[in-house]
């Protein structure tokens, strides 16, 4: 048997198949679910260099928080440099009121010592009733008043400013007080301006119808504008009546008249002659004389009290003056011998 050709086995290598770039391919989806996120790379979005710079552009400036001086400092500060800082403060937006109140309290220390200068002026020319302290206080509400509506743009002085202010609150305030009219009081200061004069041209002291021609007013005009002109003053019953301020000195309390008061000497005269009088009565006649005049009692009252009729104390009283009449013309015809 003729043996069987083998033919030789050919391996054919496997080609890798080319496939067609067709893009990217999808994600597909895991089998176990969503990927955690923190395995998952987030896409960052870059922006251009340009567009960092117009965004940090846009961005608001936040203010600067400057130093600020204390109080010892601001005190030891020029005025001018004060308002500067002052100034400032009131354009701030949002204000900060804190701020604001330290400097208007150092400006008004700082011009303390001004409004108790006009307070002394004004209170030369007021009653000794009116007290300093009060000047003073109505003028502190003055220079608030300056501090706030102070324009410095304006071009004027700050002292100049607040001077007119000071001396309009303190008047103000007394003129509250005051319950005589302004007008009359205006009309009082006019009549008193004209009687000055007059005097200095007259070396006397005018006549009533010289001063009613000099100020063009009838005499029953005049003298009734003086007499509504006198207004009564208040004065303190506590207050001294000398100007001395040690234990000794007298308050005015003291010294005022009581017209209901009794005179302890005239009193005293009184009972010695009552009592040289009625020496030489009886115990029923000095009482009837005691009790009707210096008691006070009447007759009818007197008679009750001694058990007698009211004819019969009045019979008594009456010869009782006879006697006493004619004691004393003795006494006064020896006197005038």
């Amino acid at each position: 048997m003729a043996a069987k050709k083998q033919t030789p086995r050919v391996t054919k290598k496997p080609v890798a198949s080319v496939k067609k770039d067709r893009g990217p391919k999808r994600a597909e989806p895991s089998p176990k679910g969503p990927v955690p996120s923190a395995k998952r790379a987030e896409p960052v979005a870059k922006v251009p260099a340009p567009e960092e710079a117009r965004l940090e552009a846009v961005k608001p400036a936040l203010p600067k928080k400057s130093k600020r001086p204390d109080v010892d400092t601001l005190k030891a500060m020029p005025t001018e440099e004060l308002w500067t800082f002052y100034r400032k403060a009131t354009r701030l937006k949002p204000l900060d009121e804190a701020w604001l109140e330290t400097l208007r309290n150092v400006l008004m220390e700082l011009h303390y010592p001004l409004v108790k200068h006009i307070a002394e002026r004004l209170l030369q020319t007021l009653p000794k009733s009116i007290e300093l302290d009060d000047l003073v206080s109505a003028g502190l509400f003055g220079l608030m008043d300056a501090i706030r509506g102070f324009d410095p743009d304006r071009g004027i002085k700050f002292k100049t400013y607040c001077t007119t202010r000071i001396r309009g609150s303190i008047l103000d305030q007394l003129r509250s007080q005051d319950w005589v009219p302004r007008l009359v009081r205006l009309k009082a200061s006019k009549i008193d301006k004209a009687l000055h004069r007059l005097q200095g041209e007259y070396g006397r002291e005018p006549t009533h119808a010289e001063l009613a021609a000099a100020l063009e007013m009838e005499h029953g005009e005049l003298a009734l504008e003086i007499t509504s002109s006198q207004a009564k003053t208040m004065f303190s019953l506590s207050e001294r009546w000398d100007d001395r301020d040690d234990d000794n000195s007298v308050e005015k309390v003291e010294v005022l008249v009581d017209k209901n008061a009794v005179d302890p000497i005239h009193e005293l005269n009184r009972r010695d002659v009552m009592n040289h009088i009625t020496r030489s009565l009886t115990y029923k006649e000095r009482f009837i004389v005691e009790q009707y005049y210096h008691v006070g009692h009447t007759m009818r009252e007197i008679g009750e009290m001694l058990a007698l009729t009211e004819s019969r104390v009045c019979q008594i009283h009456s010869n009782v003056m006879a006697r006493l009449h004619g004691l004393l013309n003795q006494k006064s015809q020896s006197f005038h011998a």
